[in-house]
């Protein structure tokens, strides 16, 4: 007997995140066959602009391909360039990169659980997890003026140090709260970026503790998790996956830790792993790499507030003029304007260079013919290799589970689809 099957379109759902995937299911009943997953609906052609910019006009269309994980983003490409050149970055600017990459990784998964659970159907989780993220927001606009695409990170440090005020909470015109209401709401605002930093990393745990609560032992998120989307360690290497999409299959692969980077080699941490190798342990993978990465930051605070110092290089071919050396000659004026209009040229060849994203292996790959533009430029992004896996992955499940296991995925089209 013949098996009668039917084909579903399923998304695009909204224009952001993973609603703009568009899958084509073919389905016995409710039972997945086939999944074919079609990219092209949020085509950015981020690699090919980048070629008629400079490589400081660059930077900022890396914070728009994950723009869930802005700074790792920015990290790897000025991590290629600094390589090309041969700049050795201030050692403090080393650990303030390190510290917004764990503040980005926090702010990920973060996003990913709470997306993930809603997609579930657990509303509750989604709104914990955004109360943490608007503090680690706050921390990316004290830092860079913006809450989102930061452009922060610079070849050869960060665009400034940190600062000693944390902003407040201001009053409105109209008075809608009380003076009892701004001073719980600045009680942690009134020292620096590093003490409200502080005062997250002292709070964070017992935050994590109540997502646990919600969801870990919750026996409707093991049902729709456990045993869903299984992939062994052999096949998550020959996938190409990495990050919690390879950990979570059990293969102790890490970046910070195989490959280190920065200032990864000094700081104490772990790499968690998964058993099963599915979206259970994928969830539970980044539940812990949470708490590794306020571990990281915690870490990092201490040195940054016992060893002051320059965050940029100092060099003219590669930084711009300070502020106050602007405003008392018409040569570093000129270098301004030359610096920001023209850039600075990269010697003739190729580079390759990684970051532990919070999705996994993120890669820039430049080719320089001499000029102050990229030849070409070619973007690894991790959620473009876990994509290719979706058919496999949900073969032989039910098409509720499919929507789990996009969850588990932690995908973003601004990188897949640039």
């Amino acid at each position: 007997m013949d098996i009668k099957t039917y084909t579903l379109n399923f998304g695009p759902q909204h224009p952001a995140a993973h609603g703009v995937l568009r899958l084509i299911l073919e389905l016995d009943g409710e039972v997945v066959c086939r999944a074919d997953p079609h990219i092209g609906l949020l085509h950015r052609a981020t690699e090919k602009l980048m070629e008629s910019k400079t490589y400081i006009q660059g930077l900022p269309y890396m914070d728009r391909l994950d723009y869930v994980s802005m700074m790792c983003n920015e990290h790897a490409y000025v991590m290629a360039i600094e390589k090309m050149l041969g700049i050795d970055v201030p050692l403090r600017a080393k650990y303030i990169r390190v510290m917004f990459d764990e503040i980005t990784r926090i702010l990920n998964h973060l996003m990913s659980l709470g997306s993930h659970a809603l997609d579930v159907g657990a509303m509750a989780v989604f709104l914990y997890a955004f109360r943490e993220r608007e503090d680690l927001m706050d921390c990316y606009e004290a830092v860079s003026g913006a809450r989102m695409h930061a452009a922060y990170y610079r070849p050869g440090g960060v665009y400034r140090d940190l600062p000693d005020n944390m902003p407040k909470y201001q009053k409105s015109s109209k008075k809608v709260r009380s003076n009892k209401d701004f001073l719980y709401m600045n009680k942690n605002r009134e020292g620096s970026l590093l003490d409200f930093i502080e005062d997250f990393t002292v709070r964070f745990p017992v935050c994590i503790d109540e997502y646990e609560t919600l969801l870990t032992d919750n026996r409707i998120w093991k049902q729709r998790l456990v045993g869903i989307g299984v992939v062994s360690p052999e096949r998550a290497k020959e996938l190409g996956f990495s990050g919690p999409m390879l950990r979570g299959s059990g293969v102790e692969w890490d970046i910070r830790k195989t490959q280190p980077y920065e200032v990864y080699s000094e700081l104490d941490f772990d790499v968690p792993i998964g058993l099963n190798g599915d979206c259970y342990d994928r969830y539970l993978v980044r539940i812990a790499e949470m708490r590794e990465s306020n571990k990281i930051i915690s870490q990092c605070i201490q040195w940054l507030r016992n060893n002051p110092g320059p965050v940029m290089i100092d060099s003219c071919k590669f930084s711009p003029p300070k502020r106050s050396e602007i405003k008392s000659g018409m040569e570093e004026l000129i270098h301004h304007f030359k610096f920001f209009s023209e850039g600075f040229h990269l010697p003739v060849g190729e580079v390759y260079s990684a970051v532990e994203h919070p999705k996994g292996e993120f890669g820039i790959y430049i080719l320089s013919d001499g000029a102050n533009k990229p030849y070409r430029i070619k973007i690894r992004a991790p959620g473009f290799s876990h994509l290719q896996s979706l058919e496999e992955m949900s073969s032989g499940h039910m098409l509720a589970d499919v929507v789990t296991i996009i969850g588990t995925q932690d995908i973003v089209f601004g990188e897949i689809d640039r």
